[in-house]
């Protein structure tokens, strides 16, 4: 084959990878607000409820009330938080999911997973419109800080498609990871600092324990988008560092394992 011909074939193909997945993004949209009458209105209340429920019990309750802008602190964490959590909760499934195309048409494995986390960044689009609505109920401002948050997405959204490559991966040989992983995720929430203040990790006793918690990958990505938002400054360069380290290594051991296994997955699946 051609050098021109390989060309072709590769633009071919990767013409035919985005149809794809633009089709599925598309009918996971659908079938998500199907016969919903609020339809896409929910993806920004539902994060603005739980902001509501969460400040009310949190700074009620827990007295968080001294976090600066503390509605708008915990908005972010969480609609963060979901991003990874949607993407690699739907994601680990995505190849088992797609058995019964995959038993029938040759398509490229990787759509399936990558998918997942484009679907649940598009939610992510509909929530920014209930932090614009926090943001001017707490007055606080935009600034040119915000600029980054394209960077902030790309680099979380390279981490969410490397954790679920590697998760659905895993999940096709062993089920069992489908159900580690819920616990793993509900202990990695409570572990990340979503509606407690960060404030909590120098008041730990042990040097090891704050270091695997600012070692947390939902840590640093939180943080930027907290800093650009409610700060209005640019993330420390340790930051913008820990994200872009934990995006390329998860990518790179996610595309490993992905691309070793794969070839066996039609007999599992």
């Amino acid at each position: 084959m051609s050098q021109a011909s390989k060309s072709a074939f590769i633009e071919g193909q990767g013409a035919k990878d985005l149809f794809i997945l633009r089709e599925l993004v598309t009918k996971d949209f659908k079938l998500k607000y199907r016969r919903s009458v609020l339809g896409v209105v929910w993806s920004v209340l539902n994060p603005l409820l739980m902001m509501i429920v969460m400040s009310f019990v949190f700074s009620s309750f827990l007295r968080y009330a001294s976090i600066d802008h503390y509605p708008l602190y915990l908005i972010l964490g969480n609609i963060t938080w979901s991003v990874f959590s949607d993407s690699t909760g739907a994601g680990v499934v995505s190849i088992i999911d797609a058995a019964p195309l995959l038993k029938k048409v040759k398509v490229n494995k990787l759509v399936f997973p990558s998918e997942r986390v484009l679907f649940s960044l598009v939610n992510f689009a509909f929530s920014l419109v209930a932090v614009v609505l926090v943001m001017v109920w707490e007055q606080v401002w935009p600034t040119p800080a915000l600029l980054l948050l394209p960077i902030c997405l790309v680099l979380l959204m390279f981490f969410c498609i490397g954790m679920s490559l590697l998760l659905s991966a895993l999940a096709v040989f062993f089920r069992d990871v489908i159900h580690l992983w819920g616990v793993l995720m509900l202990a990695w929430m409570y572990a990340t600092p979503i509606f407690w203040p960060v404030d909590f990790i120098a008041d730990v006793p042990y040097a090891a324990v704050r270091l695997i918690m600012l070692a947390n990958p939902m840590y640093n990505y939180i943080t930027f988008m907290r800093m650009i938002f409610i700060n209005g400054q640019v993330p420390e360069l340790i930051t913008f560092a820990m994200c872009a380290f934990w995006a390329v290594a998860a990518l790179a051991l996610g595309f490993f394992v992905f691309h070793r296994l794969e070839r066996k997955f039609i007999l599992y699946i």
